[in-house]
Order: structure tokens, then C-alpha cells, then sequence
């Protein structure tokens, strides 16, 4: 088990390690506040409440500070300090931030633990609140004291309604039944009422328990679910009730050794929320009651609008009765802003001289009712945006405080005062007039302002009227009474020269806070607001009788100054009763309270104009005030500015000597580096030899290994153009065999579909007979047509070749005659058109073989159309077979005029190729103007282009014809294959044997 000291720390974590639950009594941590004064004190923690989440936890202690325990984040902090103790929390409102705090004084108030704001102020009560019970939603609240019960709204911090009852039967208990709207009235005499929570209309009441187990109940507890009330106090018996049955239905015995009990709670389980829990198995069960309905002759209530009584008992048992006093029809009293009217204040008189001092537990609040403090937040909001006064921007320096709290707090009362009146900003006894009050209410700034201006109003009278000066005519009374009844003492001080204004005024310009203890002063103060305003000059002459003694002894005035600005060994209820009987003996005629108003308290809603000062003595000192700190602002910025410049100039010098000292390194660093570099460079040049010498040697190597890399290439290149014209043989050989086999089987194949044919196609020879003549003739004029047009193209392509050849012997012997380089190119290129040329007459063939297929194929399917036709429709169709003849023959003619300016364009273009190719060779072999005459073209493109327009030539010959023609041009091809090898085997060998040569 952990255990946490808060101290005066204000946050901070609550276990330093992993908690683990103790092994007996599954404690977690102990958490106490153990202050460090210079003499420590235990605080005790009074009331914790959970929110409704269960991770956080608010306590308070007996002197107000209240805590905010974060299990789940490990941290607390102090949200506020009320100053007095609370009874009862409550921290499941539906704003999570906020909770209610119920104080000793019987208010409650409302804070916010984020901004540590105090968000409403609730009062009505005239007793302690010691519950706190908030509605499931978050949105009432219901508190009780022993005399009454209040429901409040807190959304609008509005009292709704109000229970009371007669003196004789108290309230025990009334609070809001989990996840519902009834609200359970538990009172004194072991009654219990349930309540509607919206009308306030009674329910129910439960019976009465058995006179054998009889118990005050004085704790309850009620589970998740609302249905079973449990009631306990002191006894070892503990009851537990069905609310749904409205009947007692267990009686729990606890241990012998428990006598009472105090606080009663049910643990929730996994999955029940606590709604079935049994007590643990440490009791026994005395008495289990049947379970059966009450019926209403057993026990008879009343209830009506006003009165409620308890069921008719037997003569023997007097019947206690009580009146539960509604407050319907409107007529509500809202008395939670307004001061409490239960306060008399000649019986506080009475209560006052009896005891010599207020209750410390009830002080601050007959205080703020005896002064009738308005609390106007608006008003006192306004003065605090203000900000700091001017006047106490420098309060620290005359006046050092060590708590810094209470100096902003200081701070801020004062700059509100001086805001307030313009005179306070000029008075200069004002912080030691106020301090005494700072301290004391230093956690509400609001009372603590209010508290300082009803003293000013009513017990400064007349102080401001000679300002700056002290209050001659408040110092003339008070000599005029200590004349009256101590003339001795008055002529000791005439003798040693010492004036009122050194034994009476700084008693009032501090409150006596510099000779009294914090009791004493708490003490006089309570006679002081409990009397005329006049009692408080009676206290200086009191105060001076009564140390008469020692001041007769005084001859010196430093004597005279430190006795009336230091403590001395003085009985503060002698003095104050000293005050009473000058109050009684004192002559109208010299008595204050003749010269004093009586005690007025400040307005409300807006705080009064307060100008009783020389208003143009202020405003002289403000404007002088003014014209010196202007003067002052203008002297420190003419030396600000003298120490920026003389700052500046040392700041040059400085920066002078260093750019000096700089310059001189720099020099000899140069002069280092100028060497460094020199040597450098001799090492580079000799580095640069030795780099030219390794260079020529990698050149030389270099052109080594390019000389052999190139005869490398060109072996490799020979290799692979053999390879491929060997891979081009296999091609052909291979397409040759699968073209024979693909002919002779499609032959095969019209063989046999031409027998079945033509048996059917005898049926029709006579009426195709008469059209045969005119297609014949047709076919022949188209066939002459056609061998025109090959004649025409064979002659074009005869010439060509001639040209050709003509061109070629010219530039024959230039070509052989070129550089090695050349005719490399010249042969790859060769070498790459051959390839190229093959695989074109390797696809024209595979195409004409294709059209001769698709052309039997075609003459068999209209065969068979024609046969198909004529069977069935032999007379009708004829002339759709007419029209789809005539419209294919168009077609036909169309695809022939577009094969024939494809073959013209084709050889054109070969003619024109060849004529640049040639023209580009003899410019590069001869001199500048003989090339014009060159052949345009070489002998293997020739060939291969006289090879290419043969096959093309040859597309529209008869199938034999074909066949003998394609095995003519094969042999012709494989020759002209196998010269070419010889060539460039021949050229190879040459090319060896010759040394390189570059090229141009």
C-alpha cells in the first residue's frame, strides 16, 4: 500500500509506482495533507463524492480545501479553497467540470474544476446541508439539512421547491432514486415517502417495520435499479425493503461486535450494476417475511394536499405526526441571492459581550450579514477588466509580500478601490488599511473588496476631508475623549511632544493589524461591524488607557513610535471592554457617534459614488502625480537612451580590437596557407607527369584492345549473318514442305467435292449455256486487257533492270575501290535488305498460295450457292445472281485498279531509291562534280527487286503455270543465295588480310 502527502503541493501525481491493492484489506493508496506550518497539523477529509464515471473523485477538508483526484490520469489538483469547512459534495452534474459544495455557513456553491471559477451561489438553508443527492439526468439537485429540503434547478441555479416540516420530527434523508424520478423522504420517526419528482405528488409511503427488530434508521442505501432500499442504524440490524412490493422483506443480523452502523453502500457486480447484491455471508438472516401484498385494512394513509399523516396505530403507541408544508400555487420563497433574515443583530450583541467573539466557524458569515454585502459581480467584473492601477504597478518594491497569490490579490483590490474612487490611488495608508482583510478573504476577491469599502464608508468617516494630511477632526475627537477620562496619560504626552497623530493614527491606518495577534484582531473586529462606527475610535482611546502603565514609563518618541507600531503584551478583552464602558460613559457632547452617520451598507446592483475628499487637492496631486512621473519617464529614457549609446560605443571598441586581432590571424593564416598551396602545387605538377605517363600508357593500351574488339566484332558479325542465312534456308525449305502438303491436300479435297458437283452441275449446263458465250467473251477481253498491262509492266521492269545494269558497270570500280568502312555498311545494309526481301517473297508467296486456296474455295462455295439456288429458287434467282455476279466483277476490277497503282507506285519508287543510293555512293568516292552520272543502285538490290516484281508478276497465272514458275524462281534464288555467300566469303578473306583504314 502507497500513501500520498499532499502538503501545500497544489498538483501533482498520486502513487509514484505501479499500484497494487494491499493483500488483507485491498487498499490501493492512502492519501492524507499534512501541512508544514511551524506547527504541522493533520487536515481531515470531511466528504468525497465520485463523478459519474467513476475515474475521478473530489474530497474536501475541514478547512475548505477541496481536491480533484484523476485515478485513470494519476493526478490531483486543487480546484479551490472556500476558506471554511464543507459538508456535503456532489460531483455528477451534467456539466462534468462542475460540482456542488455545500459549506458551513449553509450555502452551497457551484465551481468549475478547469477554470477554478465560482459559477453560482445558492442560499435559503438555515441550518448545515449534510446531503447532496443529484438527479440521474444531471439537471436537479436535491439538498437537505435537518430542517428543510430544497429542490433546485441547475441549469438555472433556481430553487423549484421547498419541504418543510415541524420542529418535533426532523429530516433524516431525502434523496433522488437511481435512474427514476422519485424522490425517497426519510425522516427521524423511521417514516418513509416516495415522491413524484416533476408534480410533488406522494406515491407511496412504506409500512411501518415489526416492533421486533425496531432500529432509528439512519444511513440508507438504495441499489442501481431502484427496487431494494436498504436502512440501517444503530443496531446490528439492517433492513431491507422491495420498493416494487412497497413490504419489508429481509432482516439482516450483523456480527455481535458491530453496534451501529455508519455508511452503507452496494458493491456492483460484473454484470448487475450492483442491482442484486445480497450482504456478504458473514450475517444471518433472522427473519424473512412472506412476501404478500399489504392489504389496505392492515394500513391506511391519508394523503392530501397539505397535510400528510402516518397510518392509524393502536391506542397503546402514540402516533407521531408531522407537517409537510408545500409550497404550491406559486408562492415560493427564492432566497437563494438574498442574505439570510434569520440573523437578529441585537441578539448578536448579546451573543457577542456573552462570549467575547463570534463562532470561528460561523465568523465570515455573520460578518457579510452584519455588513449587508450586496455581492454585485457585475459591478466589482467591471473594476477587475480595469486591470492594474498605475498607481500599484510597483506595489512589490514598497510592500514585499512572500506569497505571491496574495500580493496579486493585494494588488487587484486595491487597483478595484482606486478605480472605484479616485482618491485611493493617492492615499497611501490604503495597503496597510486593507492587507488584514486581503489575507483573510484572499479566496474571494469579491467579499473581500465589498468588506474594505463598507469599512471605508462607514468607519473612515471623515478621514479624506483634510487629505493629504491625516484626519485632524477624527484625531481632535479622540483626544477630546482621552482627555475626559485619562487626563494624566493626555498631559504625559503634551509634555514629551507627542501629538495624536502619533498615538492614535497609526492604529487606524493599520486596524490595529500591527499590534494584534490574527485572533485579537478577529476579536475586535467582531465588536467593531457588531457596533456604531464610533466604536472604532473608541478602540484607540481603550487601547491607550489600557497601556497607560507602560506608556508612562516612555520618554523618548522613538519609544512612543515603536510601542503603538508593534505588539505588546496586552489583554484584547480588557481593551474591548474598556471600549463598552467609554461607549456608556462618554458625554454627548464629545462623543463621536454624534459626529458619525450611522451604518449604511452599500447599494445594490451598482456600488455609490464616493467623492467626501478635497476634490481639488486630488486632482492637483494627480496632476503633479502626472507631470513628476512624465518628467521621471523623460529623464529614464534621455538615460536609457545615453546608457544604449555609451553601451554602443563600447560594444564598437570591443568589436574593433577583435576585427584587429582577427585581421592579424587572418594575415598570418594566409601567409601559412600561401606556403601550403606552393607546395601544393609542385606536388600537383608532379602528380600531373605521372597522371600523362600512366595516360599514354592506357591510350596505347587502349588502342590495343580496339583493334582487337573490332576484329572481334567483324568475326562475330560474319558468324551471325551466316547463322541467319542458314536459319533463312531451313525457313524456306520448311514453308516449301508444308505448302506442298497443304496443295495437295486442298486438291484432294476439290476432287472430291467437284465429283459430287458435277452431276448437278449437268442439270443446269443448258441455261447456263447462253450466258457462258458473252462471260467467255468478257473473260477474254479481260485477259487481253491484262497481258497488255503485264507486257507494259514487264517492259518497265526490263528497262529498270537495264538502267540498273548500265549504272552498275559504271560504279562498279568505284565501289570496290572504297574504304573498308564502306563497304561494311554497304554489305550489312545488304545484307539486312536480303533478309528483309525474303521474308517478302517468303510472304508473297504464303499469299499467293493463300489466294489460289481462297480462289478454289471461292468457286466451290458458289458452286454450291448456285446449286443451292437453283434448287430452290431456280428461276427466281437467277438475276440476284446476275446482280451479285455484276456487283462482285466491280469489285474485282476495283481490287485489280488498286494492285496495279500499287506495283506502279511500288517500282517508281525502287527506280528512284536505286538513282539516290548510287548518286550517293559516287559522291562519297569521287571528287566534287563527277557525280551526276552515277549508277543509282547495287547489283543484289537489283536482284532482289527483280525477284520481288517477277513474283508479283506472276500473281494471275494459272495454277501449273504458277507452280512451275515458283520452282524456277526458287532455283534462281538459291543460286543467286549461294554467289552471295562466295562473295562475302571472298571479301571476308581480303578484308583480313588488309590492314584498316580509316574512313573520312
Amino acid at each position: 500500500m502507497q500513501s500520498t502527502d499532499l502538503g501545500n503541493k497544489e498538483s501533482g501525481k498520486i502513487w509514484h509506482r505501479k499500484p497494487s491493492p494491499a493483500a488483507r484489506d485491498g487498499i490501493i493508496v492512502n492519501i492524507v495533507h499534512n501541512t508544514s506550518d511551524y506547527l504541522p497539523k493533520v487536515l481531515r477529509f470531511l466528504n468525497v463524492a465520485f463523478d459519474s464515471t467513476g475515474d475521478c473523485l473530489i474530497a474536501g477538508d475541514h478547512q475548505g480545501n477541496i481536491y480533484v483526484f484523476d485515478l485513470s490520469g494519476n493526478r490531483f489538483n486543487l480546484v479551490q479553497r472556500t476558506a471554511q469547512a464543507c459538508t456535503a459534495l456532489a460531483f455528477n452534474l451534467c456539466r462534468k467540470s462542475e460540482f456542488l459544495v455545500a459549506l458551513a455557513d449553509y450555502s452551497i456553491k457551484c465551481f468549475d474544476t478547469v477554470t477554478k471559477e465560482l459559477v453560482s451561489w445558492m442560499r435559503g438553508h438555515e441550518s448545515s446541508v449534510f446531503s447532496i443527492s443529484v438527479h440521474a439526468s444531471g439537471k436537479y439537485a436535491i439538498t437537505t439539512s435537518s430542517d428543510t429540503a430544497q429542490l433546485w434547478d441547475l441549469d438555472t441555479f433556481q430553487r423549484k421547491r421547498k419541504l418543510n416540516i415541524l420542529q418535533s420530527v426532523g429530516i433524516q434523508k431525502v434523496f433522488f432514486l437511481p435512474l427514476s424520478n422519485t424522490i425517497l423522504s426519510c425522516f427521524k420517526d423511521n417514516s418513509i415517502f416516495a415522491w413524484e419528482c416533476d408534480t410533488l405528488i406522494c406515491k407511496y409511503q412504506l409500512p411501518a417495520p415489526p416492533e421486533s427488530s425496531t432500529i432509528l434508521y439512519k444511513v440508507f442505501a438504495v441499489t442501481r435499479d431502484g427496487r431494494i432500499l436498504a436502512a440501517g442504524g444503530k443496531s446490528n440490524h439492517l433492513h431491507l425493503w422491495c420498493l416494487e412490493a412497497k413490504h419489508l422483506f429481509r432482516i439482516i443480523q450483523m456480527p455481535t461486535k458491530v453496534r451501529a452502523i455508519r455508511h452503507l453502500e452496494f458493491l456492483p457486480d460484473s454484470f448487475d450494476a450492483g442491482s442484486n447484491q445480497p450482504p456478504p455471508p458473514l450475517v444471518k438472516v433472522i427473519e424473512d417475511l412472506p412476501k404478500k401484498k399489504v392489504n389496505s385494512g392492515d394500513l391506511k394513509v391519508k394523503v392530501t394536499s397539505g397535510r400528510i399523516q402516518r397510518p392509524a396505530k393502536s391506542r397503546e403507541s402514540k402516533a407521531q405526526t408531522r407537517i409537510l408544508k408545500q409550497d404550491l400555487a406559486g408562492n415560493f420563497e427564492n432566497k437563494e441571492n438574498e442574505l439570510s433574515d434569520g440573523l437578529n443583530k441585537k441578539r448578536l450583541q448579546i451573543l457577542l459581550k456573552s462570549y467575547g467573539e463570534y463562532p470561528t466557524k460561523y465568523r465570515m458569515f455573520i460578518w457579510r450579514s452584519l455588513l449587508q454585502l450586496p455581492e454585485n459581480h457585475t459591478a466589482f467584473s467591471s473594476l477587475i477588466d480595469k486591470g492594474i492601477h498605475v498607481a500599484f504597478l510597483n506595489l512589490q518594491k514598497n510592500y514585499p509580500i512572500k506569497s505571491r497569490k496574495l500580493l496579486r490579490v493585494l494588488q487587484r483590490t486595491l487597483s478595484a478601490l482606486a478605480h472605484w474612487s479616485t482618491i485611493f490611488s493617492d492615499t497611501p495608508y490604503l495597503p496597510l488599511l486593507a492587507f488584514p482583510f486581503v489575507k483573510l478573504f484572499q479566496n474571494n476577491q469579491l467579499v473581500c473588496f465589498e468588506v474594505v469599502a463598507t469599512l471605508i464608508i462607514n468607519w473612515c468617516q471623515h478621514w479624506f476631508e483634510y487629505f493629504p494630511n491625516p484626519p485632524i477632526n477624527i484625531l481632535s475627537m479622540i483626544e477630546n475623549v482621552l482627555a475626559f477620562h485619562d487626563k494624566e496619560l493626555l498631559q504625559h504626552f503634551i509634555d514629551h511632544d507627542i501629538t495624536s497623530q502619533l498615538y492614535a493614527w497609526p492604529l487606524l491606518e493599520t486596524v490595529f493589524s500591527e499590534v494584534l495577534t490574527r485572533e485579537e484582531w478577529l476579536r475586535l473586529f467582531d465588536n467593531v461591524f457588531s457596533n456604531h462606527p464610533s466604536f472604532l475610535l473608541m478602540t484607540v482611546v481603550a487601547y491607550n488607557i489600557c497601556s497607560r502603565a507602560p506608556l508612562l514609563h516612555c520618554n523618548l518618541k522613538d519609544d512612543f513610535e515603536y510601542f503603538f507600531h508593534h505588539r505588546n503584551n496586552l489583554d484584547i478583552s480588557a481593551v474591548i471592554r474598556e471600549v463598552y464602558r467609554l461607549m456608556d460613559t462618554t458625554p454627548t457632547d464629545i462623543h463621536p457617534d454624534s459626529m458619525l452617520n450611522a451604518f449604511v451598507a452599500l447599494t445594490k446592483g451598482q456600488y455609490p459614488v464616493f467623492n467626501q475628499y478635497p476634490k481639488f487637492i486630488v486632482d492637483y496631486q494627480t496632476q503633479e502625480r502626472e507631470r513628476i512621473r512624465n518628467d521621471e519617464l523623460d529623464y529614464l529614457r534621455e538615460r536609457q537612451t545615453v546608457q544604449d549609446m555609451q553601451a554602443e560605443v563600447d560594444q564598437q571598441r570591443v568589436e574593433d580590437e577583435a576585427w584587429y586581432q582577427k585581421q592579424e590571424l587572418l594575415r598570418k593564416a594566409e601567409e601559412t596557407r600561401r606556403e601550403m598551396l606552393l607546395q601544393e602545387e609542385e606536388k600537383i605538377i608532379q602528380q600531373r607527369q605521372r597522371l600523362a605517363a600512366v595516360k599514354r600508357e592506357l591510350k596505347v593500351k587502349e588502342m590495343h584492345l580496339q583493334d582487337a574488339a573490332r576484329r572481334r566484332l567483324l568475326k562475330l558479325q560474319q558468324d551471325q549473318q551466316e547463322m541467319e542465312l542458314r536459319r533463312l534456308d531451313d525457313e524456306m525449305e520448311r514453308k516449301v514442305h508444308m505448302r506442298d502438303r497443304e496443295i495437295a491436300a486442298t486438291a484432294k479435297d476439290l476432287e472430291m467435292r467437284h465429283l459430287e458437283l458435277e452431276s448437278q452441275k449437268r442439270l443446269y449446263e443448258k441455261n447456263l449455256a447462253r450466258n457462258q458465250e458473252a462471260v467467255a467473251k468478257e473473260m477474254r477481253e479481260d485477259a487481253d486487257a491484262y497481258r497488255r498491262k503485264v507486257d507494259l509492266e514487264e517492259n518497265m521492269f526490263h528497262r529498270l533492270i537495264g538502267t540498273d545494269q548500265t549504272q552498275n558497270e559504271k560504279t562498279q570500280k568505284l565501289i570496290e575501290e572504297n574504304l573498308a568502312k564502306a563497304e561494311q555498311a554497304c554489305l550489312n545494309t545488304d545484307w539486312r535488305i536480303q533478309a528483309l526481301h525474303k521474308q517478302r517473297c517468303n510472304d508473297l508467296h504464303r499469299n499467293e498460295c493463300y489466294q489460289e486456296m481462297a480462289k478454289l474455295l471461292w468457286k466451290n462455295r458458289r458452286k454450291e450457292i448456285e446449286v443451292l439456288d437453283a434448287m430452290m429458287e431456280a428461276e427466281a434467282k437467277k438475276w440476284e445472281e446476275a446482280e451479285e455476279k455484276d456487283f462482285h466483277l466491280k469489285s474485282e476490277k476495283k481490287a485489280a485498279a488498286l494492285s496495279d497503282a500499287s506495283r506502279k507506285w511500288f517500282l517508281e519508287k525502287e527506280i528512284n531509291d536505286a538513282a539516290e543510293h548510287a548518286q550517293h555512293l559516287c559522291g562519297r568516292v569521287m571528287p566534287k562534280g563527277q557525280n551526276e552520272q552515277v549508277a543509282l543502285s547495287c547489283l543484289p538490290r537489283t536482284s532482289q527487286s527483280n525477284d520481288i516484281s517477277s513474283v508479283e508478276s506472276l500473281t494471275q497465272i494459272s495454277l501449273n503455270q504458277r507452280r512451275t514458275h515458283w520452282d524456277t524462281m526458287e532455283r534462281d534464288l538459291m543460286e543467286k543465295v549461294r554467289n552471295l555467300r562466295q562473295r562475302l566469303t571472298a571479301q571476308a578473306r581480303n578484308r583480313c588480310q588488309t590492314p584498316p583504314v580509316l574512313a573520312t
